[in-house]
Formats: structure tokens, sequence, C-alpha cells
């Protein structure tokens, strides 16, 4: 039977952590129940300043695991997600939000239809993506004007960069995990860099994505931080990466495990 590691990155999620594991571990036990897969999740807590630890410990089960760290950043905690899922012998790993835009089925289709690919992607803006509600207008051309920019940077063919369900093979995540450096916008489109060259076979899938309530994206601030960590990071590997000064370029020390 299959294993799958599901990292979540949470920062701040106490309104919306409780009903994203209650759906993911009882859909995810039923799967297990049936030996159609076995699974873990792991929850990773970056900077919470509010009650979220107490919602997740109050989830005790033997496929939850718990990472709490003072440091925030959601490229930060998916990464050291990933090390905690390599202890173990998950030949999956993946990631999916704390909101729960990607309900458990819609992750389980990555699961089902990975097959011989390294990594497999939750496409949003596949025709047959079910997405509710449509989002406005003005996040729309963002997003797809932010997708077209990493495409035209990176000569990606993906037409999803962002959405937060993503899942890999263990040893395409061995092999890129310690190169990643972005802890924030920038860490979707730099582990498909990696991805990339690593020459893996990453495919695509329309899926499942409800808009939860409750989003903390700035929709002023965060296209253009996005737009400017994309421009640093084709720079960082380019020839000019000299005009990116030294210690921005350098990966960030994570620090301050503290395992519960």
């Amino acid at each position: 039977m299959d294993k799958v590691a599901i990292v979540v990155p949470a920062n701040n999620e106490e309104n919306r952590m409780g009903k994203m594991l209650e759906n993911y571990l009882f859909y995810f036990k039923n799967l297990k129940k049936n030996n159609l897969l076995n699974f873990e999740v792991i929850v990773v807590l970056n900077a919470c300043k509010d009650n979220t630890f107490s919602v997740v410990k109050g989830y005790k089960t033997d496929e939850l695991k718990i990472l709490n760290f003072e440091r925030g950043g959601k490229g930060f905690a998916i990464v050291e997600g990933f090390k905690e899922a390599l202890k173990g012998n998950s030949e999956l790993i993946g990631f999916v939000d704390a909101d729960m835009s990607t309900p458990p089925n819609a992750f389980y289709g990555l699961i089902k239809h990975i097959g011989n690919a390294d990594g497999i992607l939750a496409n949003r803006w596949d025709k047959r993506s079910d997405i509710r509600p449509k989002q406005n207008l003005t996040r729309r051309i963002l997003s797809r004007g932010y997708n077209r920019i990493v495409r035209i940077l990176f000569l990606f063919n993906y037409r999803d960069t962002q959405c937060g369900a993503k899942l890999f093979k263990r040893e395409l995540i061995e092999k890129i995990y310690p190169e990643i450096g972005s802890s924030e916008w920038g860490f979707d489109v730099e582990l498909l860099f990696y991805a990339k060259k690593e020459k893996a076979k990453i495919k695509s899938i329309p899926t499942r994505w409800h808009d939860e309530i409750g989003s903390a994206i700035n929709i002023k601030r965060t296209p253009i931080t996005m737009f400017l960590s994309a421009i640093r990071l084709r720079l960082i590997h380019s020839p000019f990466r000299f005009m990116v000064r030294a210690y921005k370029i350098l990966p960030e020390k994570w620090q301050f495990h503290k395992r519960i």
C-alpha cells in the first residue's frame, strides 16, 4: 500500500485549520481503512500568533505530526515539512493550503493521476476545473498576468504555478529541496525551476478549488511582491546574478525548529 505525506503550512489559521484537518483526516482515514492508501499529515506552523497550535493539537491521531517554528514563510514551512516527510517511508510527498481551498478528494485526484510522472500540479485555469466562486476580474487578471510573466522568464509550460496543491515523487524531493531558498512567494516557482533542471516530468490536471473566506492576501501589495520575487529568482539563476546583492541571493538560514 503506497504512502503519501501531505505537508500543510499554517500561519495564523485558527479559524480554518480545524475544518481542514477534520475533512482531510476523515477522508484519508477512510482510504487507509479500505487499504487504498497510507498517509500522514504534517502541519507546519510558522510564526503563528494566534491559537492555531491548540487547534491542531486537539486532533490526536497517529497520522498527524506537528512542527512549530518561530520563523514564518510558506516556502520555509513546506521545506521543513519535506525534511520531516523524508524521515519516513512515504513514496509521495506533497503540500496543500490550510484553508482547504483544495478539498481532500481533489488532492486525492493528484495521487491517483501522478502515474509515471515525477510530479503533478493542480491547475485552476484548466477549463474543466471546478472553481467556486469564480474569482473576480481583478484577481483573474493579476493571477494570469503573473503566470504569463513566470512562463516567459523560466520557459515553463505550466498554466498555474501558484495553486496550493502539488504532489511529487520522493526521489525528486530528495534531489531538489536542499537547493530551495525562497521562503515566501517565490517558493513555488523555484521548486518548479529546480524540477526542470532535473529534467523531471511534471504534469497538471484540472481540479476543484473553492475560494475560502478569510484569505490574508493583500490584493494591492502581494502581486508586486510576487513579481519582484520572480525577477529576483530569474536574476539569481542567470549570468546577471551579480545584480542582486550577495546577502540576498544566499538561502536564508532556516532555524528556530521546535518539534511538538
